[in-house]
């Protein structure tokens, strides 16, 4: 089992895309000892990956450090990841968490300074926050993901030649998704349908892309329901298919697991299980070794 963690236990906002599917619709802040009974009774029920996303999980580091630390050293779980858009990782955080931390996605929609700023990432400083924190990933042995959101204004970039200087393990590219309640219409926090594209642009971006040996593709077909999810309130959500379940400390995991539609043949497709833990050496190698 992988379950996804999008803060809004850590959540607040600091410059986002403008297609962010998850929107923080409260400042509802879960408490450390709470999360990490969550992640506990979520290990007993089989979980092997956690990923903490957002919004941006380091508007609060040093929770998200706590939380990565007790995921890897007390339950040991095979693989914890983070994503973030970078501008807010700190080399203090590497030194003392970064050990417990498998895999850093980096969210990069383009490698175009005035695309990023069209988009939503930063406002003109963002390649550089990637190069940097690349470097750093490797410098403490996190192995390095690149996420990419295909949309209106990106897919007819060749990103090839940024993608092999970076040398992430995983690119991993998503056909940018409406989700009609987070980010769907005039009344949303977020309307997100300036940004999409037709399957024919997606075919023609994956196409251009597809010799790249790290890049793993993902349309809305297997994305949508694909990921077990869980909010704030420590629910499992429902995206677009109906309301979140009640909190896994109120019911358990498998009682929830029983009211969420979680589509294991698209988790599957979109190659959900992959070598997402990295060496218990990995720290102690030389540096010609970590070029993934």
């Amino acid at each position: 089992m992988e379950v996804s963690v999008p803060q809004p236990i850590l959540d607040e906002l600091n410059p986002i895309s403008g297609f962010c599917f998850h929107t923080a619709k409260t400042s509802y802040v879960e408490s450390l000892l709470n999360a990490k009974k969550a992640m506990a009774l979520l290990k007993v029920a089989g979980m092997k990956k956690i990923n903490f996303a957002g919004g941006e999980p380091f508007m609060n580091a040093e929770l998200l450090g706590q939380l990565v630390q007790y995921c890897k050293e007390t339950l040991k779980l095979e693989s914890v990841s983070v994503v973030t858009n970078g501008s807010k990782v700190s080399q203090k955080w590497l030194a003392k968490y970064g050990e417990y931390l498998d895999i850093m996605a980096i969210s990069c929609d383009s490698f175009d300074e005035a695309t990023n700023t069209k988009i939503g990432r930063g406002t003109g400083t963002h390649l550089r926050t990637v190069m940097n924190l690349s470097h750093k990933c490797k410098e403490h042995g996190i192995m390095l993901k690149i996420n990419t959101v295909v949309n209106r204004y990106n897919f007819h970039e060749d990103m090839s030649a940024a993608i092999e200087e970076i040398q992430p393990f995983r690119w991993k590219c998503f056909q940018v998704l409406i989700v009609p309640e987070e980010n769907g219409s005039e009344d949303t926090l977020r309307d997100a349908r300036r940004f999409l594209i037709n399957d024919d642009e997606w075919r023609r971006f994956c196409d251009k892309h597809k010799h790249q040996e790290c890049f793993v593709p993902e349309s809305n077909d297997v994305m949508a329901s694909s990921y077990l999810l869980l909010d704030e309130y420590l629910r499992f959500l429902n995206k677009g298919v109906g309301k979140p379940t009640k909190s896994i400390l109120e019911i358990g995991v498998t009682a929830a697991l029983k009211d969420v539609y979680w589509d294991q043949d698209g988790f599957e497709m979109r190659g959900g299980i992959y070598g997402w833990s990295k060496p218990d050496c990995l720290g102690a190698l030389p540096k010609s070794d970590l070029d993934w």
